[in-house]
């Protein structure tokens, strides 16, 4: 998708967790969430939950952990749904087709225009079995190391939430806290020149530059400089340095 989509859209995704066993990783999941602005979790038949833990590991996501809608079953879990992805590493023999987790993204976000849809996720342990995806339209999977493709479950949420993000926004979401410009202007030619006397001489003074034997270290220190890109609070900081340096040089 190569417009922004809007923020709106994210929260018509619903965050399935199918059979989830360790609360933390419920907990887990919704700071993963919160973070990338989604918000509707829910949990099929959660071994513990509300629990401590999950509250814990949430850490701050509260309003996700006590919005989240527990269900007996998966046709529950996707009633109302007009599409949805499984998310799981396994290759299967039968079932909808794979994308990888940035492929799947503004697949399943363009069909939210319609309606709900659902992103799930299966237990820690067995994952999801293939009836629960072939419930599903088309499965994600992670670009992880071929010979280690295991994810914790929280991990799991968080990529495949950035990625919707990512979608969302057109690849170009919103900061949260924008950086503030810095204000000095860039150093002028002759005020970088200057400097670069004043270099030389504090360099031929403490001993560092003999000028009867150049080399190539003022061109080098010109081409450092140069990449820099100085500004001119940055040159005056420069030239405060050296200043300091030949007031302790003996006269």
């Amino acid at each position: 998708m190569t417009s922004i989509i809007s923020t709106d859209i994210l929260g018509r995704v619903r965050v399935v967790l199918s059979h989830p066993s360790h609360p933390g990783n419920i907990g887990a999941a919704a700071r993963a969430m919160k973070t990338m602005g989604l918000s509707q979790l829910v949990l099929v038949n959660p071994k513990r939950f509300p629990d401590a833990e999950a509250s814990a590991r949430a850490a701050g996501a509260d309003d996700i952990l006590a919005s989240a809608k527990v269900c007996t079953d998966l046709d529950e879990a996707l009633a109302g749904s007009v599409f949805a992805v499984a998310v799981t590493a396994r290759r299967r023999d039968l079932g909808p087709p794979s994308l990888a987790a940035r492929e799947a993204a503004p697949v399943l976000l363009s069909h939210a225009d319609a309606g709900p849809v659902s992103l799930l996720f299966g237990n820690e342990t067995a994952g999801l079995s293939n009836a629960e995806v072939q419930r599903c339209q088309r499965c994600a999977h992670i670009a992880s190391a071929p010979d280690f493709s295991s994810l914790n479950l929280g991990a799991a949420v968080q990529v495949l939430c950035y990625e919707l993000r990512l979608s969302a926004f057109a690849g170009v979401p919103p900061t949260v806290t924008p950086t503030t410009p810095f204000s000095s202007p860039v150093a002028t030619l002759d005020e970088t020149e200057r400097f670069y006397a004043h270099l030389e001489r504090v360099m031929i003074d403490t001993g560092f530059h003999d000028p009867r034997q150049p080399k190539r270290l003022l061109p080098k220190l010109r081409r450092l400089f140069g990449r820099a890109g100085l500004e001119r609070d940055e040159v005056n900081i420069l030239r405060g340095i050296l200043d300091a340096v030949e007031r302790r040089l003996p006269r």
